[in-house]
C-alpha cells in the first residue's frame, strides 16, 4: 500500500509524479526534458519530441507511469561538482536542463544536485518522495497537452506541455475532477458566448471584449444598483478623460511605479499622453478644482470609469484579466479624524453587495507594507503605521474575521483586499480599500480647518467593491450558471404563442410588460409549442408565459417559473406586481 500523504509532502509526491512523467515520456517517446514543477493541485512537465503528443496519447503515458509507480523505484539525490554534472546532462543530450547548469556555473554555482530514479536521471533541487512505491497511481491524473516556449520566452523554440493533477487520495482526486467539470459547464467563456453576454474578436483584439446587447443590459442593471448605493452612501457622480498628460501621472507617483502596466506613451503636439491606467489622478484634481472647508469633508467622488492596462497576451483569459476595464471606482477625501467611519461604512457596504449577489466563501487580508523594499514603496514609515492601525481597527470594530500579509500593500498605502473564491474554487481579489496618505503631498489636497487656516491633512480612500466590471461579471456567470436573478436577467419574461393567431395578443402584452420596465420578448415563430417552452427553458429565462385562446380572452395568465414543469395560473396584475417585487428585492 502506497504510504499516507501528509500536506507537507503533498508536493514532494506532485514533483516526483512530474519526474514519473518525464520518465514515462522518455521511455515511449524519446523524450528530452525540460522542466517539471510541482504546482496547485498537480504538476506539468515540458519536454521535446519527434512525436508531437495529444489528448489520445495520455492514457497510454498515465499506463506507463503506472508501471514506474509499480516498481517501487527508489528515488536518491546526488549532488555532484557542476563540471561533473554539466558533463553528465551533455551525455544524456539533455540540451535544455544542460542551458540551465551552464547559466548556473555563470552564476557563480560550484555544485548541482540530481535525482535519479531507475533509468531516468536530471537535475533537480526538490524535494522528492523517497520512492516511486509512496506515490498513490489511483490518485493522479493527467488532464491536458499544451505548447510552451522554453523559459517563457515567446522568442525561443515552442516545446510540448503536459498537466497533471494529484491527491493523497482517490476521493480527493475524484472530488476536484468533479469540481473541474462543473467549471467546464459554467466557463463563463461558454455561457457568455451561448448566451449572446460579450464576444472578443480578433479583429479588434486579445483582452477587449465587446458587450452584446444582453450583457449591456446585465451590466447597465449592476451599474443602476451601484448608483443607488452610492446615492445612499453620498456619493457624486463624476465622469473624466480616457487619456491624460504624462506630467498628471509623474505628480501622482505612478511613473515610474506603475509604467510596467501602463500603455506605451502616445507623442502630441502639445506634449506626452498616455491612456488611462488608473482614475484616482483625475479624482484628486476634482478634489482640488475649488476651495474646500473642513465642513464640506468627506467628498466623496464616484465613477464607472474606463482604464487601460497594458497586459502580456499570453495572461488574458477571457473576461478575468482584460486590456480594456470598467472599474466601480470612488475616492473619499476626509480628515484623519472621518477615517475610522469611512472605512466601517466600506465594510458595511462590501457586505451587503456580497448578500444581494450571494457570495459566501470570501476572507478579508490587511496588505501591509515591506519596510524593506524602498524601491517599491514611500518611505514615511510613520504615515504607514498609522494607515496600517486605522485599517485594522475599522476590521476589528465591524467584527470582520482578517489575516495580514506583508509586501502586498499599493506603493501609497496600505489597503483591504476581499479575497473571493468563486462557485468553481478559483481564488481572486473581488473588492479592494485602499488607504493613501501620499496624494495630499504631491496633489497639494487641503480643507480650510476651523481656524481658518489651510490643513494638509487630506487622506484619501480608494475603493472598489464590485471589483473591475468584466472580472465581476466573469464571476457572476459562473455563480449563476447562465441562471440569472430576475433583476439581472437581460429577458425577464418570454411569451410563447401557441399558435399563430395568438401572436398579436403576445406582442400587445409585452408592450405592457415593458411599460412596467418587464424586460418581455416573444417567441412568435412557426416552432411546436414544445419547442418553443424547451427552447424559452434552455435560455434559462426566469418567467415563460404560454398564450392560448384562454389567456387572450382573459386576463389570466399561465405561468411556468424556470427550473419547473408545472405551470400556474395568476391573474395579470399581480404577475407584474410579483415580478416587481423580484426586481425591487434584487431577487
Amino acid at each position: 500500500m502506497p504510504k499516507k500523504i501528509i500536506p507537507q509532502s503533498l508536493e514532494a509526491m506532485r514533483h516526483s509524479l512530474a519526474h514519473v512523467l518525464m520518465q514515462a515520456l522518455e521511455r515511449l517517446y524519446d523524450a528530452i526534458p525540460g522542466v517539471g514543477p510541482a504546482i496547485d493541485n498537480g504538476f506539468y512537465h515540458d519536454f521535446d519530441a519527434n512525436h508531437q503528443a495529444a489528448e489520445e496519447d495520455l492514457p497510454t503515458i498515465e499506463a506507463e507511469m503506472k508501471k514506474i509507480i509499480k516498481a517501487k523505484l527508489a528515488i536518491t539525490k546526488k549532488v555532484m561538482p557542476i563540471a561533473a554534472g554539466i558533463k553528465l546532462l551533455r551525455a544524456k543530450k539533455y540540451r535544455y536542463t544542460l542551458a540551465l547548469a551552464q547559466d548556473l556555473k555563470t552564476a557563480g554555482a560550484t555544485e548541482i544536485s540530481f535525482y535519479e530514479q531507475g533509468d531516468f536521471i536530471n537535475m533537480c533541487k526538490g524535494p522528492h518522495v523517497s520512492s516511486t512505491g509512496d506515490i498513490n497511481a489511483a490518485a493522479f491524473k493527467l488532464t491536458k497537452v499544451a505548447g510552451a516556449y522554453w523559459k517563457g520566452d515567446e522568442k525561443n523554440k515552442m516545446i510540448q506541455r503536459i498537466y497533471g493533477v494529484a491527491f493523497a487520495s482517490k476521493k480527493a482526486l475524484d472530488e476536484h475532477l468533479a469540481m473541474l467539470a462543473e467549471a467546464a459547464k459554467r466557463d463563463h467563456r461558454k455561457i457568455g458566448q451561448e448566451q449572446e453576454i460579450f464576444y472578443i474578436d480578433e479583429l479588434v483584439g486579445k483582452g477587449l471584449p465587446i458587450w452584446l446587447p444582453n450583457g449591456t443590459i446585465i451590466k447597465d442593471e449592476i451599474e443602476k444598483f451601484a448608483k443607488e448605493m452610492e446615492n445612499k452612501y453620498g456619493y457624486s457622480r463624476v465622469s473624466t478623460p480616457h487619456v491624460a498628460k504624462k506630467e498628471l501621472y509623474l505628480t501622482s507617483g505612478h511613473l515610474p511605479y506603475y509604467e510596467y502596466d501602463m500603455y506605451p506613451a502616445m507623442e502630441m503636439d502639445d506634449g506626452t499622453y498616455y491612456l488611462k491606467a488608473m482614475n484616482c489622478p483625475h479624482h484628486h484634481l476634482i478634489y482640488k478644482s475649488k476651495p474646500r472647508s473642513y465642513r464640506d469633508l468627506p467628498v466623496r467622488l464616484a465613477e464607472y470609469g474606463t482604464v487601460y492596462r497594458n497586459e502580456l497576451s499570453g495572461t488574458l483569459a477571457g473576461l478575468l484579466r482584460v486590456r480594456s476595464l470598467q472599474m466601480n471606482d470612488a475616492h473619499i477625501y476626509c480628515r484623519p479624524d472621518q477615517l475610522q467611519q469611512e472605512i466601517k461604512s466600506l465594510l458595511e457596504l462590501i457586505l451587503y453587495y456580497f448578500k444581494v449577489f450571494g457570495f459566501k466563501k470570501y476572507r478579508f487580508r490587511l496588505s501591509k507594507w515591506d519596510p524593506k523594499r524602498g524601491d517599491k514603496y514611500i518611505a514615511e514609515p510613520a504615515n504607514w503605521e498609522f494607515a496600517e492601525r486605522i485599517l485594522r481597527e475599522a476590521l476589528r470594530e465591524s467584527k470582520v474575521e482578517f489575516t495580514e500579509a506583508e509586501d502586498e500593500a499599493a506603493f501609497y498605502g496600505p489597503k483591504i483586499d476581499v479575497q473571493f473564491t468563486s462557485i468553481i474554487g478559483r481564488e481572486e481579489t473581488m473588492s479592494t480599500i485602499q488607504l493613501d496618505f501620499a496624494a495630499k503631498s504631491r496633489f497639494n489636497l487641503t480643507y480650510v480647518d476651523k481656524k481658518g487656516k489651510d490643513n494638509n491633512e487630506v487622506f484619501v480612500i480608494h475603493r472598489a467593491p464590485l471589483s473591475i466590471h468584466e472580472r465581476l461579471m466573469a464571476f457572476l456567470i459562473e455563480h449563476y450558471a447562465g441562471n440569472w436573478p430576475v433583476w439581472l436577467a437581460p429577458a425577464q419574461v418570454k411569451l410563447v404563442a401557441v399558435g399563430e393567431k395568438h401572436v398579436s395578443h403576445c406582442e400587445q402584452l409585452a408592450v405592457e410588460l415593458r411599460t412596467h420596465n418587464i424586460r418581455a420578448e416573444v417567441d412568435a415563430s412557426d416552432e411546436t409549442v414544445g419547442n418553443k417552452i424547451r427552447k424559452a427553458a434552455a435560455e434559462k429565462v426566469p418567467y415563460m408565459l404560454v398564450i392560448g385562446d384562454k389567456e387572450t380572452n382573459s386576463s389570466q395568465l399561465s405561468v411556468r417559473e424556470r427550473g419547473s414543469k408545472e405551470t400556474r395560473n395568476i391573474e395579470k396584475g399581480k404577475f407584474i406586481e410579483e415580478v416587481l417585487e423580484k426586481v425591487r428585492s434584487k431577487k
